[in-house]
């Protein structure tokens, strides 16, 4: 199937990055991917859908840091959606990330850019930064649900159509050097996120594990020695993606 592409920057916003990570000087945080489709595959979503819109929010894991545009979850999940799609005219890829970015970032980002609330999928992947910048975790605990909340009103208010993954665990990296604290910091933020979004029936995928395998597999890490690699990426999508198409067919 051959697919063109179009990327239409939207707006560049110079979020802050971690002190010691690496960081990408040309990295844009929002951006809309828009697919025609000359070719499609078998039928799982109904006919009367013929354009989906797809809103990521996040940070590093979300933009993809030190992995190509193509190589990011989100790309990836797309490029899944649309094998298993029947009748999409087009795909529309939104992107508000940064690398850096804690939860008021996110937050005072997503209000800049003022997107609609028409999407038909929403993935919110959130908090490593404020656990990497020592900030108090009764802060992700305050914005969390708020993102959460952002997410479903952007999502057309509708919390069947919002994803939230969880925070990859950077402690399995070359970075990490295996840090128990990181671990335990990054438990005790997963735990926050399950429990508030199992209360509100509200789907959360874990990938934590498959970043766990990072130092046993190294292809699981960017070149950066921090971030996943695109075969991460890869392995999240798998856990994704039956999420999302169910989400999709009930739209």
């Amino acid at each position: 199937m051959k697919l063109q592409v179009y990327l239409l920057p939207i707006l560049i916003i110079a979020g802050l990055s971690c002190s010691n990570a690496p960081t990408n000087s040309q990295e844009q945080s929002t951006l809309k991917v828009f697919t025609p489709l000359e070719t499609i595959e078998e039928e799982t979503i109904p006919k009367g859908l013929d354009t989906i819109k797809y809103l990521a929010l996040g940070d590093s894991y979300t933009i993809g840091q030190s992995v190509c545009g193509t190589c990011r979850f989100p790309e990836i999940l797309k490029r899944d959606i649309l094998k298993n799609i029947d009748s999409i005219s087009n795909f529309e890829l939104s992107i508000i990330a940064q690398t850096g970015w804690t939860t008021t970032n996110l937050i005072n980002a997503i209000e800049n850019e003022n997107p609609n609330s028409h999407f038909n999928l929403a993935t919110l992947l959130i908090g490593v930064n404020n656990e990497f910048q020592n900030k108090p975790f009764s802060l992700y605990q305050s914005e969390f649900p708020q993102l959460v909340n952002i997410a479903i009103t952007k999502a057309k208010g509708n919390k069947d159509n919002v994803i939230v993954v969880s925070i990859p665990d950077y402690a399995y990296t070359p970075f990490g050097q295996g840090n128990p604290n990181i671990s335990a910091n990054l438990n005790t933020y997963n735990t926050f996120a399950k429990n508030y979004c199992d209360t509100n029936n509200i789907s959360y995928v874990y990938i934590t594990d498959i970043t766990r395998l990072g130092i046993e597999n190294p292809n699981l890490v960017a070149s950066d020695g921090l971030h996943p690699s695109e075969l991460a990426y890869s392995k999240f999508v798998q856990r994704l993606l039956p999420v999302a198409i169910e989400k999709l067919k009930k739209e």
